[in-house]
């Protein structure tokens, strides 16, 4: 795979370039729900971006530590982590760690997240851990993804806290609109208490099967919903995509033309034109 494959004519080689001082476009990917794809569209969203010349960080916040296996940093290599920083154990710089994509660097996770909420809650600043350690590295990317546990606990209101914007992967199946109407209001709840520049950046439909009535009516039901915040762009059900985290690469790496891969270099070049609209 090289630059100019996954390059589209919407990626403008001058979007805004960060500076040391200028601070990254931080989006919080997140949706409480499980198996929604999220850290799929975290690890190929990001490479897309990294492939067209921004320098991107990962910041891997669930337990499970799904997108550091799916950029291929071992358990044994995870000794740096995002535990480690919102404990102010060490920086965002020393922790960051190079993937084996060009401009692509991810802080991996670690399974002591899981009762990290209980250890934080009576720290200081408990709510801004990560928009504190975010401040000292966002000169050093053009974007900082930070991909969310499947839940809406302490962990995930310090990434809403940190962010710009929330991208919200949502499964076109029946409980969709359920799950998303509680996430709406949590980020709401964020937005008037904690982060008053908190926006939603946008909905992408993921897990799409044009073969099942069902995702077409979901995916109506969101865009009559939330209108122009649904991105375009639809991931459909892809195994390529399913393949290609047991082989520690996104899938922009594993199979660049395949069907989801295409869709996420278009879903990249869409949120590309969105951050261009917003910065006119």
């Amino acid at each position: 795979m090289t630059q100019n494959e996954l390059s589209q004519p919407e990626i403008g080689q001058n979007d805004r370039k960060a500076t040391a001082t200028e601070s990254a476009r931080v989006f919080a990917i997140a949706n409480q729900k499980g198996g929604v794809g999220k850290t799929t569209t975290a690890i190929n969203l990001a490479t897309a971006l990294a492939a067209v010349g921004k320098k991107v960080l990962v910041l891997d916040l669930d337990p499970q530590g799904n997108a550091s296996t799916g950029l291929g940093i071992a358990p044994a290599d995870r000794g740096l982590n995002t535990y480690k920083v919102l404990h102010g154990h060490c920086s965002i710089a020393e922790a960051a760690q190079q993937s084996r994509i060009p401009n692509l660097f991810i802080v991996p996770s670690s399974v002591n997240l899981s009762g990290a909420e209980l250890e934080l809650i009576d720290q200081p600043r408990a709510h801004f851990r990560l928009k504190d350690a975010v401040s000292e590295a966002g000169g050093l990317y053009d974007y900082i993804l930070v991909d969310c546990p499947p839940s809406l606990n302490l962990i995930t209101v310090n990434a809403l806290a940190a962010a710009d914007a929330v991208l919200v992967p949502l499964q076109c199946e029946f409980f969709a609109l359920e799950g998303l109407t509680q996430l709406l209001k949590t980020i709401d709840r964020v937005k008037a208490t904690l982060n008053h520049g908190l926006s939603i950046q946008g909905v992408v439909l993921t897990m799409f099967d044009r073969r099942n009535n069902l995702s077409e009516q979901v995916a109506q039901d969101v865009r009559a919903f939330l209108g122009n915040k649904v991105y375009q762009t639809i991931i459909p059900r892809n195994v390529r995509i399913s393949e290609a985290p047991s082989h520690g690469i996104p899938a922009l790496v594993y199979d660049h033309r395949c069907a989801g891969s295409k869709a996420y270099m278009q879903l990249a070049s869409e949120m590309l034109r969105r951050e261009r609209m917003l910065a006119a």
